[in-house]
C-alpha cells in the first residue's frame, strides 16, 4: 500500500527519482559519446524511447529486429530529432536461437565496442505458440534469446570494459508481474511447452520470474569473474504498448481503464532502464531489482539464489546446439523445485 501510494504522488526515492521522472529527466547529465549500446525491443514503446533517449545522450545504437523496415524506420525518427546520432539496424528473431548466433556474429564482424546491453524486448502472446527450437514462444522470446544473446556478447563487454575503463551495464526488463507465478517452472514450460494447461499470463509471469533470476546468477558470475561489468533487472511501470497488441479486446481494455490511475507515460516507463544503464550512481552495483528508479524488493521466488542456478544450468543446455528439448525438460525437472534451499538460503 505504501508503495503505490508513493507511486501515485510520484515522491522521489534515495536516487532522487521517481514514477514521475521520464527518461531524459534521469539522464539530463549523462554524456554517452564515447558508448555503445545494443536494445532489444527498441522499435517501439519503451524500447524506443530508451533508444531516442540514449542517441541524444550520444550513444551508438544497435538496434536489433525482426523487421529491418521497422527497424530503418525507427532509425529515420530519430536522425530526424538528432541527425548527428550513429545507429546500426541489424537483423535479429529473438525467439530463434539460430538468428541469437547470426546476429551476435554479424555484430562481432563490426569489431564494435560493447558498453551497454538493454535486453528489452518482451511478447505477451495470448495465442499459444511453440518457437523453431521448441520452446513455448514467450519464454523462448522474452527469456531464453535474451540469454543467449547476453551469453556470446558477454565477452565483448568484458573486454571493452577493460580496456576503456568504463563499467559496462546489462540491464534486463522484467516486470512486477514475475511475483504472479508459483510452483514448478521448468514442469512448467515443460507443459506449456508441448499445449498443456496453457495461460497467457502465467506463462508472461514464468518469462519475466527467469529475467530475474538471469540478472541474479549473471551478477554472482561476473563477481567471480571480477569483470568490470555489472547486471540489474527493472520493472518500468504499467504501461500501454504494443506488448498487448496480441490480446486486444474487451477484457484488455477494462483492465487498463481500472488502472488508469497506475500508468505511466511511455517517457516516464522508459525513465527506470535509462537510469539503470547509464547513472553513475549506480556504478558497481549489480544484481538488484530496480522500480520506479530506485531499488526494490522481487518475489520471494525471484530472490532465490539456488533456483537462479539451476535455471542458468538449464538454460545452458537448452541453447547448445546439441539440446534435445524434451530430455532436458526430464533432467531439470527436479532442478528447479528445491524451496529447502532456497529457504535456507534466506535464513
Amino acid at each position: 500500500m505504501i508503495e503505490t501510494v508513493k507511486h501515485l504522488v510520484g515522491s522521489g526515492g534515495p536516487s532522487g527519482f521517481g514514477s514521475r521522472s521520464t527518461a531524459e529527466h534521469v539522464t539530463v547529465n549523462c554524456d554517452l559519446r564515447s558508448l555503445t549500446a545494443i536494445i532489444t525491443g527498441a522499435t517501439s514503446g519503451i524500447g524506443a524511447e530508451t533508444a531516442r533517449v540514449l542517441a541524444k545522450r550520444g550513444a551508438r545504437l544497435v538496434i536489433p529486429a525482426r523487421s529491418l523496415k521497422t527497424a530503418e524506420e525507427t532509425k529515420s525518427r530519430i536522425l530526424s530529432e538528432f541527425p548527428y546520432a550513429e545507429i546500426i539496424v541489424m537483423h535479429l528473431d529473438l525467439s530463434s536461437l539460430a538468428s541469437v548466433r547470426r546476429f551476435v556474429a554479424d555484430f562481432e564482424s563490426l569489431h564494435l565496442p560493447l558498453n551497454i546491453l538493454i535486453n528489452n524486448a518482451g511478447k505477451y502472446a495470448h495465442k499459444h505458440a511453440i518457437s523453431e527450437d521448441g520452446v513455448e514462444m514467450t519464454f523462448a522470446t522474452n527469456y531464453l534469446g535474451h540469454f543467449l544473446l547476453t551469453k556470446l556478447l558477454l565477452k565483448n563487454m568484458i573486454e571493452t570494459a577493460a580496456q576503456t575503463g568504463v563499467q559496462g551495464r546489462i540491464v534486463n526488463v522484467t516486470s512486477v508481474i514475475h511475483s504472479w507465478f508459483s510452483g514448478d517452472m521448468l514442469q512448467y514450460l515443460a507443459d506449456i511447452s508441448r499445449n498443456n494447461s496453457y495461460d497467457a499470463t502465467r506463462a508472461y509471469a514464468l518469462s519475466k520470474l527467469a529475467n530475474v533470476l538471469h540478472t541474479i546468477e549473471l551478477s554472482r558470475i561476473l563477481h567471480k569473474m571480477d569483470a568490470n561489468v555489472t547486471a540489474n533487472c527493472v520493472h518500468p511501470g504499467i504501461v500501454r504498448t504494443r506488448l498487448t497488441r496480441d490480446r486486444e479486446g474487451l477484457i484488455t481494455d477494462l483492465v487498463f481503464f481500472l488502472t488508469s490511475k497506475l500508468l505511466k507515460s511511455v517517457p516516464k516507463a522508459a525513465a527506470t532502464t535509462c537510469y539503470v544503464a547509464t547513472s553513475p550512481r549506480l556504478r558497481n552495483v549489480c544484481g538488484k531489482y530496480f522500480s520506479d528508479c530506485n531499488e526494490a524488493r522481487t518475489s520471494k521466488l525471484g530472490s532465490c539464489g539456488v533456483k537462479a542456478q539451476r535455471l542458468w544450468t538449464a538454460s545452458e543446455l537448452l541453447v547448445s546446439p546439441a539440446s534435445c528439448t524434451p530430455h532436458l525438460y526430464r533432467t531439470f525437472k527436479c532442478s528447479l523445485t528445491n524451496d529447502a534451499m532456497c529457504k535456507s538460503q534466506a535464513l
